[in-house]
């Protein structure tokens, strides 16, 4: 039976989510990847006895994330029965639904009955009676917003989930959304979007400048743009990578020569920080104040040890972040 470490929280930052009561710390767990059938069993045990042993509280899902769809869910639901009921008050554990789960006219979406059926399946896979976070997964121009908020109303007022956040939205549709639930009085505190050195879309279509206005967080997934902002793709393509074994995140001419060469330069200014490229493109995202969390993958527990070393420096000078953005384009 695992214990946890007495000390677990002193290495790690905690961040309110927007204006809310609940805090988040700086680096989260995503199981996307890596958490699966795929997975061997064993090291996915431990890169989550790894996490909460170091802070890490908040654990991140969705009902399709595996492979098979709803396998992450499932194992972290054995970890959570076998290991960690004694400490479930101090965990946040969210997940989401919005895009392919079953065959079917209901699979998928933003409809009451989806999202409501999805998040029952979420809860008997993993042997809760709630989830601290749901999210609506995607937009989905098909069904209502009004629908859909409506639907995350019902499921908080069911006690089903604490608080709702939204995930993929741009900026003037969380407004509409924002607007909906407030006046439902839902507590929506959180924004899951794609962020990271090289992607800057939620500085583009709205979302973070909306976010910051209306005081909700931002939780970023891909903070290392699948690996790319590390040193894994300095030498080649390894036999193991996303590229290699995988092909749907991560393309072949995402790290080509030329792709990497403003990536290697990006590897010089982490050095004279200190810090490997990993930790400063995650102290990156952290530095403004802004982001709420970065939603840091793993494939060994080692690598969870190493992300989280990024938030002993978030703070970078005026020709640093020049230079960065500059790199970036």
């Amino acid at each position: 039976m695992y214990v946890a470490n007495d000390n677990r929280y002193e290495k790690m930052k905690y961040n309110f989510c927007g204006s809310s009561g609940l805090k988040l710390p700086a680096v989260s767990l995503g199981l996307w990847h890596n958490f699966g059938d795929t997975g061997v069993y064993a090291n996915i045990e431990e890169m989550c006895f790894t996490a909460f042993d170091n802070g890490v509280t908040h654990f991140d899902l969705a009902n399709n994330y595996g492979p098979k769809a709803g396998s992450a869910e499932a194992n972290f639901g054995k970890i959570l029965k076998e290991h960690f009921a004694p400490y479930r008050d101090e965990l946040i554990i969210s997940t989401k639904a919005g895009y392919d789960m079953w065959p079917g006219p209901y699979g998928d979406g933003g409809s009451r009955k989806y999202l409501i059926a999805s998040l029952d399946q979420s809860l008997k896979r993993m042997g809760l009676d709630y989830v601290d976070i749901f999210y609506h997964h995607r937009m989905d121009p098909e069904t209502p917003l009004d629908e859909t908020m409506g639907a995350l109303e019902q499921i908080v007022r069911s006690g089903k989930a604490l608080y709702v956040g939204l995930s993929n939205y741009d900026g003037p549709t969380l407004e509409k959304a924002a607007a909906i639930l407030e006046e439902r009085h839902v507590p929506f505190i959180i924004n899951q979007n794609c962020y990271n050195i090289l992607d800057r879309t939620v500085e583009n279509n709205g979302l973070k400048e909306t976010s910051k206005k209306l005081g909700k967080g931002i939780i970023c997934f891909s903070p290392l743009a699948q690996g790319r902002l590390t040193n894994r793709y300095f030498n080649g393509i390894p036999a193991d990578s996303r590229v290699k074994t995988d092909g749907r995140f991560l393309r072949a001419d995402q790290v080509s020569d030329e792709s990497l060469e403003n990536i290697k330069k990006l590897n010089d200014i982490a050095a004279n920080r200190g810090q490997t490229l990993a930790e400063m493109a995650l102290a990156w995202l952290l530095h403004d104040g802004v982001i709420t969390s970065v939603l840091a993958g793993a494939s060994r527990p080692s690598q969870i040890i190493d992300n989280i070393k990024a938030v002993e420096n978030i703070t970078f000078t005026q020709d640093e972040l020049a230079e960065i953005d500059r790199l970036s384009k």
